[in-house]
């Protein structure tokens, strides 16, 4: 069953999001790049980030912050321990920011 759907201004709704890409993250798959799954980790701490902005009343650009951009053929690929830390880090973010919101 999809998650309850918020007006996009209410901070749950960045939350549903985050919690959304960090599931995606999450599935694993011989077929799936990592340097993707790291995406959505990252994609996740970025949308549970913006949960709290409303809260803390700053704006900042979130994106200027991101793991550095993987683009096809551009660097290393990512190894299993990377995604694995991104994937550790991303959970401990949103859970974060669930707690402190």
């Amino acid at each position: 069953m999809p998650p309850e759907r918020f007006p996009p201004d209410d901070p749950r709704e960045w939350l549903s999001r985050a919690r959304s890409n960090l599931i995606q993250a999450l599935l694993e798959r011989p077929d799936v790049y990592l340097e993707d799954l790291c995406f959505q980790a990252q994609q996740a701490v970025e949308k549970a980030l913006k949960a709290l902005l409303p809260r803390i009343r700053e704006v900042v650009q979130l994106s200027d912050y991101a793991v550095e951009a993987r683009y096809p053929g551009v660097g290393e690929p990512v190894t299993w321990q990377e995604y694995h830390d991104a994937v550790v880090l991303a959970g401990e973010a949103v859970s974060w920011v669930e707690e402190n919101l």
